[in-house]
C-alpha cells in the first residue's frame, strides 16, 4: 500500500485493503486498447466505496458511473489533475485529485471503459409536480432566459454524446443539483456553456429538470 492510497484510508474515503496491481506510473507508454478486466480490478479496489462496484452508486453524494460513456469518463479525470500550464484543477475535489493523480493514462481508460460496459440501475422520479416543468426545460429549455434544451446536447433520452456530452438518464437527481449550482458558481469549471446555462436557473427550475432526468430513458 503506498503513502497516497494510506492518506485516502486516512481521510476516511474507504478504501479499505488496497493491495492495488495496477500501474500508478505517472510515466506510462503509448496507452493501449482498454482492458475491461483491469478497469474491474481497478474499480473494485479503488472505486467502490464511493461508486459501487458496478458503478451503480448508492446515494446521490456520489454518480452513477454504469453506462457513462468511456471517453467522458477519461476526461473528467484528466480534468482532476492540475494541469502544467495551470494553477489548479477545473474539477476542483480533492479526494479525487489523489485518486485520477495515481492513475496513468492507461489506467484511466481500462476503468473507464469497464464503468461504460456496466448497466445503469433505474431511477426515478420523486417530485410528481416537477415533471411538467422539467420535461419543459429539458426538451424546449427557456427561451426568455437563454437557456437552451437540455436534449439538444444530451439527447432525447439523455444518453449524450460521448467525450462532450455525459448520460444523464438514470442519474441521481440531487447530484445532478449539486452539479449544476457548481457550474453556476464556477467551483466546477470544465464546460463554458453548462456555466452560461445552469447560471440562468433558479433553484426550482434546476431542481424540477434534475429530477425529470432522474426518470429519463
Amino acid at each position: 500500500m503506498n503513502r497516497l492510497y494510506r492518506s485516502l484510508v486516512a481521510l476516511g474515503a474507504g478504501f479499505g485493503g488496497l493491495a492495488v496491481s495496477f500501474s500508478v506510473s505517472a510515466e506510462s507508454a503509448q496507452p493501449a486498447k482498454p482492458d475491461v478486466a483491469r478497469g474491474q480490478a481497478i474499480a473494485t479496489q479503488v472505486c467502490a466505496a464511493c461508486h459501487a462496484a458496478d458503478g451503480n452508486s448508492v446515494g446521490a453524494a456520489f454518480p452513477k458511473l454504469a453506462g457513462q460513456h468511456a471517453e467522458y469518463i477519461v476526461k473528467q479525470l484528466k480534468d482532476y489533475k492540475t494541469q502544467p500550464d495551470a494553477k489548479a484543477p477545473v474539477r476542483n475535489n480533492p479526494i479525487m485529485a489523489d485518486i485520477a493523480g495515481a492513475l496513468n493514462e492507461q489506467d484511466m481508460i481500462n476503468v473507464a471503459a469497464y464503468f461504460a460496459s456496466q448497466k445503469a440501475k433505474p431511477n426515478f422520479v420523486r417530485d410528481k409536480n416537477d415533471v411538467a416543468l422539467g420535461q419543459k426545460i429539458y426538451r424546449g429549455g427557456i427561451a426568455d432566459k437563454g437557456v437552451p434544451a437540455c436534449a439538444a446536447c444530451h439527447g432525447a433520452t439523455g444518453m449524450g454524446i460521448p467525450v462532450q456530452y455525459p448520460r444523464l438518464s438514470y442519474q441521481w437527481g440531487d447530484y445532478t443539483v449539486a452539479q449544476l449550482n457548481a457550474f453556476a458558481s464556477g467551483q466546477r469549471n470544465n464546460s463554458e456553456p453548462m456555466h452560461a446555462t445552469s447560471s440562468r436557473l433558479n433553484d426550482a427550475e434546476m431542481k424540477a429538470v434534475a429530477d425529470y432526468i432522474a426518470g429519463l430513458h
